[in-house]
């Protein structure tokens, strides 16, 4: 096989040529096409860009199953909490949002499997995936399809039960999220600090992908207050809204960083330009636990027991905090919409499921507004948007089939362990 491999994936197209590459990537490139030559061999039978590339075994394509697979949970668990959420209601919308629901959760046991059969069957690749500079990034969406789990759980099952034992399960789930995120969150920043250099007109938006996890906190907080009694809800809104706060605060940073890069470099390459819809979800999703956070609050809540209800107070400057982050999101989406509209891709990447997921969250926070305003026309813009969502999560769904089944994905050099090729 080529030791041809590819170079800085974070800006060059995957179609790029010898002459396109900068000299280094050149020079290397260029070696090993004549060392294919030497040998006999066609290099394009072994170049990831090029459409003679040989087929492989499954098996070994299971190499490059890298942990961004989870990126097709999250959408999913996302996308049936949004269909939950409808303001219009119509007799089997609950069903489809349930089906839905009950995919995601087989979606998730299958891709663990192939996560655990990848580590089983190349020793070493576990190590590989968390250490490396771009699909350890990744390692987050697991959290993250575990926190659309419990908020659609909590939807589609909890809230229909009111067995005492279910809200302790809740409760404990909540917790041990909340730890483990924030872990995760602070490890993996801390090795990446210790481990990487990572260049300024190379930030990506998936920098931001461990610290949302925590931020997530938040929002499964808002889910699940309402249906606990007053004692566990007040500790369970408290502790979302300080990891909301953490979460938002960081993903300032990775803003600020990715204004930078922008600023500097441009934007990213057209085969990662759909990863900008990752910046509309932290202001999106904090927006919508603020506003749940806000709802989910004992209606006699007085704080400081100076017989005044504090309740109405802090709904209301929910909402106030919430249509300013909501703004932010809206102006991501625009920057990450034209963006893609200017160069689309031309190759699937898992990354594509960033059109989904916080697009999600941007949906919902703006459903959350128009109850909380009792605004008919954003509830009908929300509809249209919810409408949209659900047909970008076909067509990705549609485009990661054909990719698997011609090897676009699972391939070397194709995949966000595309460094260990």
């Amino acid at each position: 096989m080529s030791s041809a491999r590819q170079f800085d994936d974070q800006q060059l197209p995957r179609s790029a040529t010898v002459a396109e590459l900068p000299p280094r990537a050149n020079n290397h490139l260029q070696q090993c096409r004549d060392d294919d030559d030497e040998q006999g061999q066609d290099p394009e039978d072994d170049d990831p860009h090029s459409h003679r590339r040989r087929p492989l075994p499954f098996r070994q394509r299971m190499k490059h199953f890298t942990w961004a697979w989870y990126t097709v949970t999250m959408s999913t668990g996302g996308l049936s909490v949004l269909i939950f959420n409808q303001p219009y209601n119509f007799p089997g919308l609950r069903g489809i949002g349930f089906a839905v629901y009950i995919t995601n959760i087989v979606l998730f046991a299958a891709i663990t499997a192939g996560l655990v059969a990848r580590f089983a069957l190349f020793p070493g690749t576990l190590k590989q995936s968390a250490t490396h500079p771009r699909e350890s990034f990744f390692i987050p969406t697991l959290l993250l399809s575990l926190a659309t789990l419990i908020t659609s759980t909590e939807r589609y099952v909890v809230s229909s039960d009111n067995d005492p034992k279910v809200m302790v399960a809740v409760q404990w789930s909540f917790w041990a999220y909340m730890v483990v995120s924030t872990i995760v969150a602070v490890a993996q920043y801390a090795f990446v600090f210790s481990r990487h250099r990572l260049r300024l007109e190379h930030t990506m938006p998936t920098w931001i992908l461990p610290i949302f996890p925590v931020m997530l906190t938040g929002t499964i907080a808002s889910v699940i207050a309402d249906t606990q009694p007053d004692i566990a809800a007040v500790p369970i809104i408290v502790a979302g809204l300080t990891c909301q706060g953490l979460g938002l605060s960081v993903a300032g940073m990775m803003y600020a960083l990715m204004a930078g890069r922008l600023f500097s470099a441009g934007l990213p390459d057209r085969e990662h330009r759909p990863g900008l819809f990752m910046c509309v979800g932290p202001p999106a999703f904090t927006a919508l636990a603020l506003v749940g956070m806000g709802n989910g609050l004992p209606d006699g809540l007085d704080a400081n027991f100076d017989g005044v209800t504090d309740a109405l107070m802090l709904r209301t400057m929910s909402v106030v905090a919430a249509v300013f982050l909501w703004a932010l999101s809206f102006w991501w989406f625009g920057v990450a919409a034209m963006a893609v509209v200017m160069a689309p891709p031309r190759y699937f990447h898992l990354g594509w499921w960033a059109s989904v997921f916080p697009n999600s969250g941007f949906t919902l926070a703006t459903i959350a507004l128009g109850r909380a305003m009792r605004c008919q026309p954003i509830l009908d813009v929300a509809t249209g948007m919810s409408a949209v969502v659900a047909v970008t999560y076909v067509f990705v769904l549609c485009h990661l089939i054909r990719a698997v089944w011609i090897q676009d994905i699972m391939y070397p050099g194709r995949d966000e362990d595309v460094e260990d090729t």
